[in-house]
């Protein structure tokens, strides 16, 4: 069981990711106030000292905890550290992303370090620190407190001394309603808004004052900092491996990257690290585990549960200085692009552009170096067979691919993705006509019907019929031939747009009407597969069937391609195609 605690954009993301392990788990925040929706987690609103805290995670089998609370929150963080460390109970602990400090702002570590050569501060540290700083005003400072516009944040402010004339309100932290000389800020991160007020308070002139974050403290026992929802996850899945009935991976571009990161580590700072930090293209750092050969880093890619043919291959990468600028090359089982359609032109390595960016951005932040990168895998050339890649014009071995740099296990993502690329490849072959389909045992009927198109004609859709379609209007493909089998087609002419089972099973009540508009009354209430009406419909009566099916199925397809036309066929399963 997992115990959180949030109230915060890291709490509210905490619940997003634990949400998809459709598991149990709590989630507690000191006021309750927080607008959240659980539909597995359960909720606990108040203060936990560590007496209380020790007393839930016993009665309720709490065996990881998530801090996903403010960054200031010390005691709260104190009593969790305490609490984990006697009961062993490992903890993650959600950061926030810091932005660099910028040293035209005054930092400071204590409320007393404020300097007294101002007249007036607008305090925006929150109401529980109004009592702390009273002294300024001795001080002669003219202080505003801005706090939350709420009946019980009133009144705490002026239990701590604080008048009417001193407060203000506003939601949009990017306005400074008031004028005063300066402001003070605690350093609360990207997701707390910090460059924002930042901005807002130089627009106005105002002198910068910010309240440094308590610096984080480990203690023994198993601990895990993460600043992001993928490297909770993978904490997660670390920590207590059954949340998640299925595990993540992680991309060839983030293997790639983490074995730059680890030669460039090597030769620059002669450093051998057993993980290294990459920076993902959302901004978190997750840590990823790497080894060292000769003259080279590598990284073994991890797919999670996703079925992937890539899963244990080998990601290396060779550094050395460069010519001035940072090269990223493909060497040895790395395909190279043969067709247009890609981020890059043909003759280029298959490294996409959002792997190549990490690769950059990771490598500048470790060194100011100029590198060349040249990433190649072991026996890629022969694992590439089994990947979609020569269908795509990709030719000589794997592609580096990953938007996310994560591999969500059975990520519908993920192979929307791949449907996309391959149909911008089929749209930039120069082809007048797409034929989509759902596997290879459909495409080899359709490339008997179209032996004049090219290989990068034929797209398949898997499941995702109404994705594939609406790909092709963004696209501007003016002829759709959508070829499809009964199972998914009887599903699709009652408007299921995906066809997986898990959306959607075989209404029999339906197939029964589609049979009555055909004039036939067959009894299928013990047929478990759409295929075995093809033994029960009469001869006579299969094409009129047929025409009945893709009426329907049109009827839903159509309006997806709206300035296109959608050729529709029906294909049995000896082969046999119908059509209108």
């Amino acid at each position: 069981m997992i115990l959180v605690f949030g109230g915060t954009t890291e709490g509210r993301k905490t619940v997003e990711m634990l949400e998809e392990g459709g598991n149990t788990y709590y989630y507690s925040t000191k006021t309750g106030e927080q607008d959240i929706t659980l539909h597995h987690g359960q909720r606990i609103d108040g203060a936990l000292d560590e007496k209380a805290m020790r007393t839930f995670c016993h009665k309720h089998g709490i065996r990881l905890m998530v801090d996903a609370a403010h960054p200031f929150a010390s005691r709260l963080h104190q009593t969790i550290a305490c609490v984990a460390e006697e009961m062993h109970i490992p903890v993650v602990r959600y950061e926030r992303i810091y932005p660099p400090r910028n040293p035209n702002i005054t930092w400071i570590d204590d409320y007393r370090q404020i300097p007294t050569d101002i007249h007036s501060l607008l305090a925006t540290t929150g109401v529980q620190s109004i009592s702390r700083l009273k002294w300024l005003e001795g001080q002669g400072v003219k202080v505003i407190y801005r706090i939350l516009n709420r009946e019980s944040s009133i009144e705490l402010a002026h239990q701590q001394g604080a008048t009417d004339n001193q407060l203000c309100y506003y939601e949009d932290a990017k306005e400074i309603p008031v004028k005063v000389e300066a402001i003070l800020l605690k350093e609360s991160g990207i997701s707390g808004g910090f460059p924002e007020k930042v901005e807002a308070a130089k627009a106005k002139g105002m002198r910068i004052i910010a309240l440094k974050r308590p610096v984080w403290r480990m203690v023994d026992g198993e601990w895990r900092i993460v600043n992001g929802p993928y490297g909770l996850r993978r904490a997660v899945e670390k920590l207590l491996p059954e949340f998640y009935p299925l595990h993540s991976g992680l991309t060839t571009g983030t293997c790639a990257t983490a074995a730059a990161v680890a030669a460039t580590l090597k030769l620059q700072k002669n450093e051998m690290p057993n993980e290294v930090p990459v920076i993902l293209p959302n901004g978190e750092t997750i840590m990823v585990p790497v080894g060292y050969g000769n003259g080279y880093a590598y990284c073994i890619k991890e797919a999670g549960d996703d079925p992937d043919v890539t899963n244990g291959i080998e990601v290396r990468a060779t550094v050395q200085m460069g010519n001035g600028k940072l090269e990223i090359l493909g060497g040895e089982g790395v395909g190279r692009f043969t067709l247009p359609g890609f981020d890059y032109p043909p003759g280029e390595a298959a490294i996409n552009k959002a792997p190549r960016e990490m690769i950059r951005n990771n490598i500048e932040r470790v060194s100011g170096s100029k590198f060349q990168v040249s990433i190649s895998i072991p026996n890629g050339e022969e694992i590439a067979k089994r990947t979609f890649n020569p269908r795509l014009g990709i030719e000589g071995g794997i592609s580096i691919i990953g938007v996310s740099g994560i591999v969500m296990p059975f990520s519908e993502e993920a192979f929307i993705e791949s449907i996309h690329k391959c149909m911008e490849v089929a749209k930039a072959s120069g082809t007048s006509r797409v034929v989509i389909n759902s596997g290879a045992k459909s495409e080899r009927y359709l490339k008997a019907l179209y032996p004049a198109l090219p290989q990068q004609a034929f797209v398949q859709y898997g499941n995702y019929i109404g994705e594939t379609l609406k790909m092709a209007n963004e696209l501007g493909i003016q002829e759709v031939t959508l070829g499809v089998m009964l199972g998914k087609a009887v599903k699709l002419a009652e408007g299921q747009l995906d066809t997986h089972s898990r959306k959607g099973t075989m209404n029999k009540a339906f197939i029964q009407q589609l049979l009555n508009e055909t004039g036939l009354t067959i009894a299928i209430n013990d047929i478990t597969l759409a295929r075995e009406l093809w033994d029960r419909i009469p001869k006579e009566k299969v094409e009129q069937f047929s025409r009945v099916v893709i009426c329907h199925c049109l009827e839903h397809c159509q309006p997806l391609l709206p300035d296109g036309e959608i050729t529709l066929l029906l294909i049995d399963d000896d082969g046999t195609i119908h059509s209108l």
